[in-house]
Parts: C-alpha cells; sequence; structure tokens
C-alpha cells in the first residue's frame, strides 16, 4: 500500500482511514496526536508550516472557479478562500482534534466563542447547567436578554422536569473549579427521556482521561486554551460533534456543515499562530496529561492523609479537600465514576482553607506554584479563586497541576503551609 500522495498534491501523509488500514488497527492515542494530520502535508518538511494568509488565489482556470457553496466536499482540505472561513493551519489543528476527541471538531477563537456557537446553533428555550465556569453562565445571560433563553439548575429535579423537546443539557466534568466529576450516562438516559440535547464541557479532563461520545454526548467543548494548548500561550475553543451527527442523512447539511457555516458569520475563528501553537501542543497532549494525572492523584492523596491523620499544618489549615479522586464512587471500581473516567482524575482540584484571609495568603507563600488564572499548562497554578470568579466561596483555592516533579510541588505545598500557619501566630 501506497501511504504517500503525489508531490503535486500530497507531499507525505495518510488519511486516518489508510492508517488504519496500514496497520490493521486504530492507532493508540499518542501516534494519533501525531500523525493524524499528516494527510494534510504539502511540503517534505517535517516540521508542520504556519500558513500566515488571510486570503488565497483562486484558480487560472476559469473552468476550475467552483462559487463558494458549491464546493466539493471531498476535496475541501485543497480549498480555500479566505481564513475567516478556514485556514491551512487550523485545518491541521481540527484534524488532529477530530481524531483524538473521537468525532469531527470545529475551532474557535476562545472556549467561549466555542460555547456561544454551540447554544446560536441548537437554538434552545432551555439550558439546565450546573454551577462550573462563571463565563459560560454570562454568555447565557447574554442570551437570554436577545431571545428569552430560560436558564434553570442542572442538579433540580424539579428544573430538569420543565425541559422540552430541543432544549440543552449541559454537564461540565469535571467541574470547574472542584474537579468533581457528573455522571454522563446519568444525563444521557434524561435527555432522551426530555427530547434534550446533551453537551458537555470536558476540558478539565482531556483525552486519554475521559471519552464523552462513549456516553451518547451529542457535542462535547473544550476550551482549548488548557490542556489542547499546554504551554499557557494560546486562546482555543474546541466543538466535537458526535460522528452519528456530523454529516446529514437524506440530504440534510449534517451539523459539521451548519457549524463551519455559522462560523463563517460569527467570526470567532483561531487565529493561524495559535493554531499553529494548537498543532505544536498536541503532539505532547497524552505525555503531558498523564504525567498532570498521577501527579496530581499522589498530591491529593498525600493531602488527604495529612488531613485524616490530624495533628499536622494540613489538617489545622485545610478543612476540605474537592476532586474526583474523594468522591464516594471513586473507591468503586464498578461504579459510574470508574467507567468514565478510567484512565486516570483531572489535573485540578480544590483546596478550602478555614477562612478567607488563609485563602488568600496562600499562593503568596507558594514557589513553584504561579498564583494566576487558567489551567492546563505545564506549569503548576494557584489561585485564589476569588480573584476571578466573584460566585466562588472565598475560602476556596484553585490548584491546577503541572508536569513537575510531585515530590516537588508536595514541599512547595507544605513550605507554604507551614509559612502561613507561622505569620498567623505572630
Amino acid at each position: 500500500m501506497v501511504l504517500n500522495g503525489t508531490a503535486e498534491k500530497k507531499a507525505a501523509g495518510a488519511t486516518a482511514n489508510q492508517l488504519a488500514e496500514a496497520f490493521g488497527k486504530q492507532l493508540s492515542l499518542a501516534s494519533r496526536s501525531v500523525h493524524a494530520d499528516d494527510y494534510t502535508n504539502t511540503h517534505p518538511a517535517v516540521a508542520p508550516p504556519m500558513h500566515v494568509s488571510t486570503t488565497y488565489r483562486y484558480s487560472k482556470n476559469p473552468d476550475e472557479l467552483v462559487p463558494w457553496s458549491d464546493v466539493d466536499p471531498a476535496a475541501e482540505d485543497d480549498f480555500y478562500i479566505y481564513s475567516r472561513e478556514k485556514s491551512p493551519t487550523t485545518t491541521r489543528y481540527e484534524a488532529i482534534l477530530s481524531s483524538v476527541l473521537g468525532g469531527p471538531a470545529v475551532s474557535y477563537a476562545s472556549g467561549l466563542a466555542a460555547f456561544h456557537a454551540m447554544i446560536v446553533f441548537l437554538n434552545p428555550k432551555r439550558v439546565a447547567i450546573g454551577g462550573g465556569y462563571h463565563g459560560c453562565h454570562g454568555i447565557l445571560k447574554l442570551m437570554k436578554k436577545l431571545n428569552g433563553l430560560e436558564q434553570l439548575e442542572l442538579e433540580d429535579e424539579n428544573d430538569l422536569a420543565k425541559l422540552q423537546k430541543g432544549d440543552v443539557i449541559h454537564v461540565e466534568t469535571p467541574l470547574n473549579p472542584t474537579g468533581e466529576a457528573r455522571d454522563l450516562a446519568y444525563y444521557r438516559k434524561k435527555a432522551d427521556e426530555l427530547g434534550c440535547y446533551l453537551t458537555v464541557d470536558g476540558t478539565f479532563a482531556p483525552p486519554p482521561l475521559q471519552e464523552p461520545f462513549k456516553f451518547g454526548v451529542d457535542i462535547v467543548m473544550h476550551s482549548g486554551t488548557k490542556y489542547f494548548g499546554g504551554h499557557s500561550d494560546m486562546l482555543s475553543g474546541v466543538l466535537a460533534i458526535h460522528p452519528d451527527r456530523a454529516h446529514g442523512k437524506d440530504g440534510s447539511p449534517g451539523w459539521l456543515k451548519e457549524l463551519r457555516e455559522e462560523r463563517l458569520h460569527l467570526g470567532g475563528v483561531m487565529g493561524n499562530f495559535e493554531g499553529w501553537l494548537g498543532v505544536r501542543s498536541l503532539r505532547t497532549l497524552e505525555l503531558r496529561v498523564k504525567r498532570q494525572s498521577e501527579s496530581t492523584q499522589r498530591l491529593v492523596d498525600w493531602l488527604a492523609s495529612q488531613k485524616k491523620a490530624g495533628g499536622n499544618v494540613v489538617s489545622d489549615l485545610v478543612f476540605k479537600i474537592q476532586h474526583s479522586s474523594q468522591q464516594p464512587e471513586a473507591s468503586d471500581p464498578d461504579s459510574w465514576l470508574c467507567k468514565q473516567m478510567p484512565n486516570g482524575h483531572g489535573p485540578v482540584f480544590s483546596l478550602w482553607l478555614q477562612s478567607e484571609e488563609h485563602a488568600k495568603r496562600l499562593p503568596s507563600k507558594l514557589f513553584l506554584f504561579h498564583h494566576a488564572t487558567s489551567l492546563g499548562g505545564v506549569e503548576s497554578l494557584v489561585e485564589w479563586r476569588a480573584m476571578s470568579d466573584s460566585t466562588i466561596d472565598r475560602r476556596l483555592v484553585r490548584v491546577s497541576i503541572g508536569v513537575e516533579g510531585w515530590e516537588d510541588l508536595r514541599d512547595d505545598l507544605l513550605q507554604g503551609l507551614q509559612a502561613l500557619q507561622a505569620e498567623l501566630k505572630n
């Protein structure tokens, strides 16, 4: 089998189907992160290029000029007009994401741009949503101003009963800022009963930690700024569509085509440089996320053991630890939680300190943890969460674990708590 295309069309690379056929199996997540975009190669250089052009030349042959709306879908990766519609760099980024997430992916300028596009596309009259990221709640408030959209409480059965056909159940799991998980199978059942769409914000548990499409989710949203970017240097949002909904049947366009068309008019596209950074970062997604997850688990286990033992600085200053690994279901291998996250827990957790003053002062005592918002980068972050979210209890500190040695992070937390305790005694 020949995997390479012609020199004129594809200097090197095979489609995902060709790769699967060549190897007789679906490639691993790590391999797909490196090779899922190979089919877009148009040059023998190994490192992907960055295309910065915003506009593209039409064919010199008048017989090959095709109106925008009549572009052959089979050749869409070779046809570019204007970067607000698509560009070679973001096409490459989306190719990797589609493979990694298990459904066709559409990229956006930010996570909130993606969420906004999703709500505009589904156009529900009601959205059931839990706590989670305050920015999504802000989008829903804007939509209420425009069309009267009603926001319901996800974990209130009485509110869920108000949902009707075509409405949206939006589940953020794991939850921001606590890192606690929510049962996708349960909400899929609810969505089916009520005739609703089920959408999920999976930002806090990217592959390989969670695969929402296995639980029947219609659209998976990610803030690609976090783990897909992984280096705190790019903004990105992503919507991945369940394969059964992506492409139309009986002449209908399908969700993928419609979302792309609506993105053209909403204008929330990624820049070329950000798309290139995303491609660079996705190569190491599994390596980073696995290490971050394992380090987080060790840190949370250590903190929990210290708190349980009592008579130490952790038990004195920390009164609650929140993380999916601390939920009761985490100890049962047959629970929904272990089935939903079989490869580990998310790299974000929360510490509740004894007072607001404690939470406000702890970040200044740490050396390896940067006091900053956001998460998912190679560096560990800590945030007195009240700095960026006015709805959160002011005693809460959110912790995002990077790729440093977990023992070093443990020692930094320990010395920081000890320094805080000493300061409080003076």
